[in-house]
């Protein structure tokens, strides 16, 4: 009888000792059985929304030089400024909104050559044997509105640098183009939920989830959970009726009129003109939906 009586109180201490169990804790990639998100408690259907659109690059960017030589640095600055200068005005006529403009300036000195024991033309490197000095002003030009973007360019041409860039294209998707978009990933989602449900004999329910992201439809109960991977392919939408910033700021400003002093001229800026056709750029958005199934 003491035996039992001393057996019981040793479980109830131990009992009593023992710490309160933890929650389960989350699940692991690659374990056999993993918990089910909270809305697949009832049947579900989650869908994933993935389009796809092309649009006009909306901004575009390059660059031109202008080199000048004289005995000193401060006349080899002064004539290649010069040259910008009128340029620069030119293309400022057109707006920030619309052109944007930054212009640098270098100067390195041009040493007195000789020739080796070998022939070889090479360059003093001492201070007292500069023979001239070499400036050279860049002016890096941003047009954010491309209906401008032959005339800007033209004129840069006309105005004869030393070298000039190649025209760069890329797209920045104004909050209307980006708000639409995510629209149409939440449509096609609802299609998709719609059409699956069709296919296996059932109808859609209520909404569950609507996830932006897309990541609540990558929970994969089955393969162990979380399970990250591609949701198919993505349906092509068309944003012909949507526009971005750079479109809709109308019709391109008149053109500026020369600038005094070494501006080209209308004419050396028509003869300079060539197709600058922006190229297409694509975007992508997705969407999840959860519907419950009746």
């Amino acid at each position: 009888m003491h035996r039992l009586i001393a057996a019981a109180l040793a479980v109830a201490t131990a009992a009593t000792a023992a710490p309160v169990l933890a929650q389960t804790p989350p699940a692991t990639i690659g374990e056999r059985y993993v918990p089910a998100p909270w809305w697949m408690r009832e049947p579900v259907i989650a869908s994933i929304g993935q389009v796809r659109t092309q649009v006009a690059a909306n901004r575009s960017n390059f660059s031109a030089s202008f080199q000048s030589v004289d005995r000193t640095a401060a006349d080899a600055s002064r004539k290649a400024a010069d040259q910008v200068r009128a340029l620069g005005q030119a293309l400022a006529d057109y707006g920030v909104e619309v052109v944007r403009v930054e212009t640098t300036l270098s100067t390195r000195p041009l040493y007195d050559q000789y020739r080796d024991e070998n022939g070889v033309l090479r360059d003093n490197a001492r201070s007292d044997q500069i023979e001239r000095y070499q400036a050279d002003a860049t002016i890096s030009v941003t047009v954010r509105n491309t209906r401008v973007l032959e005339r800007v360019y033209a004129t840069v041409v006309a105005s004869r640098p030393t070298s000039i860039g190649q025209v760069s294209f890329h797209l920045e998707p104004d909050n209307a183009l980006k708000t639409w978009l995510q629209g149409e990933a939440v449509k096609d989602a609802a299609r998709r939920a719609r059409e699956a449900a069709g296919n296996a004999g059932a109808t859609l329910g209520e909404v569950k989830v609507i996830d932006p992201t897309g990541r609540g439809c990558e929970t994969d109960v089955l393969a162990g959970w979380p399970s990250y991977g591609s949701g198919g392919l993505a349906t092509d939408v068309d944003a012909s009726d949507i526009v971005v910033t750079a479109s809709r700021m109308g019709g391109p400003p008149p053109p500026p009129p020369p600038a005094p002093g070494m501006a080209p001229s209308e004419a050396e800026i028509e003869s300079a003109r060539l197709a600058l056709q922006p190229p297409l750029r694509e975007l992508t958005d997705r969407a999840c939906v959860v519907y419950a199934l009746d």
